[in-house]
């Protein structure tokens, strides 16, 4: 789930007190966004742990759990600046993706050598988050102005992807899968480099739009691994 609008922290008022942060106030946000981000990580695990098992009742129950994922993050806007409220409803969001990753999970572990595919495409994963992550801190050029041509490439590839819902057509997925690793690759650094200038108003909003890269790039990667790796 990476079809939400990273802008809708940022109005001007908050621009002009992202720019009277103190260095300090800036290193604990940092720090605060990715020890969230660490714990969605583990809350999207148990999702994932719980859901491989169910993975037959959960696709049958995919669009349900689907809107139910769009309304949790939508109730994610009104819940965060509430403490309790908006860890819960945080975990209780990143839980349900992960249930709805399960059964691509279940599908792959299936596969000839499924848990190496799956354990592969983590690794692939986190090497390119990491990667990217590092070039975000170290590069001087400004990736932060790139949210508009990126929201349009995102809604391309969402259009592509519900055609190819009706389509079916395999080729047209790994391009589909290709694309959206290289986009939500690019989006690490555009997050990452908002995260370090403060540029989101909770460590909430940081930490999810940093896991739904690595979501939607560790999603992407299991398809690719999984066409490439399956003997159909």
């Amino acid at each position: 789930m990476g079809l939400y609008d990273r802008d809708y922290a940022r109005g001007n008022a908050y621009t002009y007190e992202t720019a009277h942060r103190s260095e300090a106030q800036v290193i604990s946000f940092v720090k605060e966004t990715y020890k969230l981000f660490a714990a969605s990580m583990m809350a999207g695990a148990v999702g994932a742990y719980v859901g491989v098992p169910l993975a037959g009742t959960i696709s049958t129950m995919m669009w349900p759990l689907f809107f139910l994922e769009i309304g949790l993050l939508i109730g994610l806007q009104f819940a965060k600046n509430k403490p309790g409220i908006n860890l819960l409803v945080m975990f209780a969001f990143v839980f349900v993706t992960g249930l709805t990753t399960a059964p691509l999970l279940a599908y792959t572990l299936g596969l000839t050598g499924g848990a190496t595919i799956v354990g592969n495409a983590f690794a692939m994963t986190a090497v390119v988050f990491g990667a990217m992550s590092f070039f975000a801190i170290k590069s001087t050029k400004d990736f932060t102005s790139f949210g508009k041509p990126l929201m349009i490439a995102l809604f391309v590839i969402i259009g592509f992807s519900i055609l190819n819902m009706f389509l079916g057509n395999p080729m047209l997925q790994i391009i589909i899968a290709g694309a959206v690793v290289i986009l939500f690759s690019i989006l690490v650094i555009f997050d990452t480099q908002n995260i370090m200038n403060g540029a989101y108003e909770t460590p909430i909003d940081g930490a999810i739009a940093l896991y739904l890269d690595f979501l939607n790039i560790f999603i992407a990667l299991l398809q690719l691994f999984g066409i490439f790796g399956s003997d159909d």
